[in-house]
């Protein structure tokens, strides 16, 4: 057996990194290590392997490949935060949390090919060699290299026909809600005009929520209930449009529009995200 036990689970969390990045699922990313070392374990006797991890990294990436090319053949669409299962959902997380993955990135990386996304996510989140790379895809390296630089682009920073809001605004957008993450319901008070209203759809609320809420002192106080729910935001742009989107595990659950005049926020509008909805980067993104 060319790969042992020890050298293994040496080299299982950064094969389970390889996989979450590849796949966006904490139990697929279970099951693709499983299936790389049953492969391991059950390959006919050769020489010793050099590099353990590089060897178990391949054949994981071989796995997960196998699976985001049958996904696409099924026509699966990126699953929303609804579809996943809740201790799915916590697993993902967790995951994000526990090695400070980016969101965002998390997100965006539903919208590249299979090769694409393994491509970008072996050299440019772990810098693996275009020549393994090559060797994962079944292609050249040009080739190879050619997936990363695609990957790259439709990851980048959205510009042509973003409607981008003014510095002013943003700081007053970005203030808001990161007083809504901690519940800092005096600090939104602050931010909220006296008229303000928020709107969300009837799916994303408490069964007999009220649809619409008037009053930055009502806003702020049902914010500070679901500030668990705005943690799991990042900044996108959403069929054009600058939102934070609520993405909990890195899975679209919601999106959050807010307007703002005269120096305060006017309007908050919460809808659930849609299969059909575009996100793109709306600055560069964190690596990780």
């Amino acid at each position: 057996m060319p790969i042992t036990v020890e050298e293994f689970e040496t080299a299982r969390p950064r094969l389970l990194s390889v996989a979450h990045r590849m796949l966006g699922s904490a139990q697929d990313a279970q099951d693709a290590v499983q299936t790389a070392w049953v492969r391991a374990a059950t390959a006919r006797s050769s020489p010793p392997v050099e590099n353990p991890s590089a060897w178990l990294t391949t054949v994981t990436a071989r796995v997960c490949l196998d699976e985001l090319r049958a996904r696409r053949r099924r026509a699966e669409a990126p699953l929303l935060a609804e579809a996943v299962p809740a201790v799915d959902l916590a697993a993902d997380e967790a995951v994000l949390r526990a090695e400070d993955v980016s969101r965002a990135l998390m997100v965006l990386l539903d919208r590249l090919t299979p090769p694409q996304r393994v491509a970008y996510v072996l050299h440019d989140l772990f810098s693996t060699p275009f020549d393994r790379i090559a060797e994962v895809l079944g292609a050249t390296v040009p080739s190879a290299k050619q997936h990363a630089s695609r990957a790259r682009r439709r990851l980048a920073p959205a510009r042509q026909g973003v409607e981008e809001p003014g510095r002013a605004d943003q700081r007053i957008v970005d203030a808001f809600m990161a007083a809504a993450r901690t519940g800092d319901t005096r600090g939104m008070i602050h931010l909220l005009a006296p008229d303000s209203v928020r709107d969300a759809e009837a799916a994303l609320l408490p069964h007999g929520g009220a649809t619409t809420v008037t009053g930055a002192a009502d806003i702020a106080a049902e914010t500070a209930r679901f500030r668990g729910r705005i943690r799991a935001a990042c900044r996108l742009t959403v069929n054009g449009r600058p939102m934070y989107v609520i993405a909990p595990g890195g899975h679209p659950f919601a999106t959050i529009e807010i307007s703002t005049a005269g120096g305060q926020v006017t309007r908050v509008t919460l809808r659930p995200a849609q299969a059909d909805d575009r996100f793109d980067a709306l600055e560069p993104l964190k690596a990780l």
